[in-house]
Parts: structure tokens; sequence; C-alpha cells
């Protein structure tokens, strides 16, 4: 090797026989990795600096279980230097500095070191100031390696000296491709026991470790010891048996699939809370990405819940933004908190209904020209010729309101917007009839 495990402390040096599966499973080179081809497969821009020996400081973002610390070790026996390990939760300030000093000495002897922060984000905004002198001087190559979003969590001095690489959560096809890999592998796997396993039991252990390989390989050592003596066939039963838990599996593009989204709407749109919390559990449970379940929800607020309730669509948004901001399991209560309150809203469809009348009248009138008194008038020549004239600025008219008809001719008088008496519109149409009021009357008050 080339030095790649110098100055290791004993729980990096290589796995053996009695590690963890997880760990001994690790991919060896690129070749190996799944699910990060964007960043390591053939003219990715991760390999090629690698190949054309240009890397600096970078920082890998992605959920946990993806191969975030298994690139960094690949990366210090790329280029040959050395890897030191350094947590940000067990470790301060004062132990990265002497890391560091080591690494000075160490460069001066000729040799590089990689220094891998695990969960960089760790250290406050302030204490991320130490890696700068180190990274400015290239003392170290610093790959720091966080599960939160480097933009809220680094400080934005070390954020303009490293390259951001996000890795993806593991596709379901990419973990079973796992399993099977170390269901077959006689050096480092399973592949002595003669272990065979329904592809069934090995989409539920992938389904059940939701894109993180190293949930989905202790997932399988715990459900191979459920095996008796006699058995050497591992079924979903045996999953389920193990992980305490039934693993509810549906097909994303099948009939089922649409069919409970299509009951999540509709038991939205009807006021259900209980049937449409149900539904959003069953999904999530199965493996939907909560963001299709959000965007679901923002699509009814503005549907069906309209201008009855237009804190609906706050709402909703707000659990999109909480949803893409913590994830799961935390997010699922934003999604519920959004659900019930959309389920108890008051209904309208009247923006709804008006944007179709609105089509109707563009069908009707394709050529309806905008009124003469509402025309831009940038130059003299158009205002030579009306463009503008007969314009009444509200805020001059008693009410806020000119007696001013805005839509083309074709059109007056017609009425798109209709709201209906649940809710807030009830209060919009004492407005509408307070603004015709004015408009019939405009020196009313």
């Amino acid at each position: 090797m080339s030095g790649l495990y110098d100055d290791m402390s004993p729980e990096e040096l290589p796995a053996d026989e009695h590690s963890p599966l997880a760990e001994r499973m690790r991919p060896r080179d690129f070749d190996e990795v799944l699910g990060q081809e964007h960043l390591v497969g053939k003219d990715a821009p991760l390999r090629r600096a690698l190949e054309e020996d240009r890397l600096g400081s970078i920082l890998l973002w992605g959920p946990p279980g993806v191969g975030k610390t298994t690139l960094a070790r690949m990366l210090a026996d790329k280029v040959d230097a050395v890897y030191a390990p350094f947590s940000a939760v067990l470790s301060g300030v004062k132990d990265l500095r002497e890391v560091c000093r080591v690494a000075v000495e160490r460069r001066k002897r000729g040799k590089r070191t990689l220094l891998f922060v695990d969960e960089i984000h760790r250290f406050n905004k302030s204490q991320q100031d130490a890696f700068l002198p180190y990274v400015e001087k290239g003392d170290v190559i610093l790959v720091g390696a966080t599960t939160e979003n480097p933009s809220f969590e680094l400080n934005a001095a070390l954020l303009s000296r490293v390259t951001v690489h996000t890795l993806e959560p593991l596709t379901r096809e990419d973990l079973v491709t796992l399993l099977e890999r170390t269901l077959a592998d006689a050096e480092r796997g399973l592949g002595t026991q003669g272990i065979d396993a329904e592809p069934d039991a090995l989409v539920a252990l992938a389904h059940q470790a939701a894109g993180d390989a190293r949930k989905a390989l202790t997932a399988l050592e715990h459900s191979l010891a459920s095996l008796r003596a006699t058995e050497t066939r591992l079924t979903k039963a045996h999953v389920e048996e193990a992980l305490s838990r039934p693993i509810l599996l549906h097909d994303k593009s099948g009939e089922e699939h649409f069919n409970l989204l299509s009951a999540f709407h509709k038991s939205l749109r009807n006021s259900d809370p209980d049937a449409a919390l149900y539904y959003m559990v069953r999904l999530l449970s199965a493996g939907e990405d909560p963001l299709v379940l959000v965007r679901r929800m923002v699509a009814m607020a503005a549907e069906d819940v309209g201008t009855a309730d237009p804190q609906a669509l706050t709402v909703a948004l707000n659990a999109l933004h909480a949803v893409r901001f913590l994830g799961l399991p935390e997010g699922r209560l934003a999604m519920g908190e959004a659900a019930v309150y959309l389920s108890l809203a008051p209904r309208s469809n009247a923006v709804y209904r008006a944007l179709e009348a609105c089509d109707e009248a563009l069908r009707e009138e394709p050529g309806a020209r905008v009124p003469m008194h509402l025309r831009n008038a940038p130059t003299r020549f158009m205002k030579d010729r009306g463009y503008g004239k007969g314009y009444q600025y509200a805020h001059d008219i008693e009410g806020g309101v000119a007696d001013m008809g805005c839509l083309p001719d074709e059109l007056a008088g017609r009425c798109f917007y209709q709201p209906g008496d649940r809710g807030f519109e009830k209060r919009i149409q004492e407005r509408l009839l307070e603004l015709r009021r004015f408009r019939k009357d405009p020196g009313e008050g």
C-alpha cells in the first residue's frame, strides 16, 4: 500500500473477518461504488480531478450510509496521502490543531495528509476558521463530510475554499445489488455460508434501509440470524420477523401506487383528516417520496381551499420547506399538520372556475385590445395618440377605487371570479360589493 494507514488509530485499520459486515464490504475502488456515478464514474468530475492530480479540498454532502467515508479513504489512497480521520463529534479545535501540526511536519518530509473530518457541521462557524490556514497553505487536503446543507452549516470563508460534491441516496436497485454482492462474496462477505435469498427478501431489506448501505447490510445480518440451523434460504417473512415489522412495498409505477395517491388527495378534498393521515402514513411507510405527497397538498390548497382560506397554501408550502429542511422522520410531523389543516379548511374552487372562465373568454375574443387608458405610454408619439389618456390613479380618489373599467371593451362587465360564502370568501364578497359601489360613484365614502 501507499502509506494509507500510516499514523492511523486502531479503529481505522483495514477490516478483517471480525469486523462488522458493513465495514468489510466497503468498496475498494471506484468501480465498486454504487449510486455515485455522477462523481466517480468515467469522466465524472471527482474522478477526473484525481486522474489529473489536481484534487483540492472538498466537502462530501449527503445522507448517512452513501459512501462519504469510503470515498475519503479511496481518495487518500489515490493521491498517496496519509489518511487522517477526525471526528467533529469526539474531538475539538485543540485536537484539530494538533493533527494539523503533525500534517505540517509530515509535509516537510514530502508526504501529504488527507484530513477527513466527519460531521464537519458539528463545529460552529467560528471554530471552522481553524481549518483555513492549513487549507490555504496546502498543508492538508481537507475532505469534510456532512449530512446537513453546507450553505446553512459552513461559514462563507471555508465554503469558498472547498468544492462541494453531493452524494445521492442509494436506490433500491443499488442496495439489492449490494446485498447480492455480499451474499456471493466469499472473501469479504457471506459467500462461504451458502445462503440463497428470495428476490422479495432483498427488496424488503433494501426498502427498509431507505438509501443507506450500512442499514441494508446490518439488516441483512439481523435477518440471517433468524434462520434456523438447517435453513439456507432467506425469505421476506424472515426479514419481517427479524426486523419486528411488516415491510410495506408498492410499485411506484403500478396501479396501487396511483390508487393510494388518489385516495390521499381525495380524502383531503372531502374533509376527512383521519383518512388523509392514514393514506399519508401508508405511502410513507411503503417508501414514497414525501415531496410527492407535499406537492399534492400544495396543489389541493390552491385548487380546493383557495380563497376560502388563503392561509392554507402557506401551511402547505411551509410543510414543503420543513420536509426539505428536516427530511424524515421529523418532517412527517409538518406533513401531518398540513394534512389536518387542509382537511378541516373551508372549501372554494372559485379561483379555479375564474381561471377557466378567463380561458373561455380568450377563446371567444382572442384579439381583445387593452383599453386606451391602461396602455403604456413611454413616448410622446404614443401619448399624442391617446395611450394612457383617462387613466385615474387610485390613490388620488377617495376610497382608493376609480370608476374605470379595466377589461377590454369586448369583455366589459364580465365577472370571472365569483366567490362563495364559505370561510374568508364571505369577507371577499363584502369587499367586492364595496368595490362595485365605489366604481358606480367614486365620490361616495
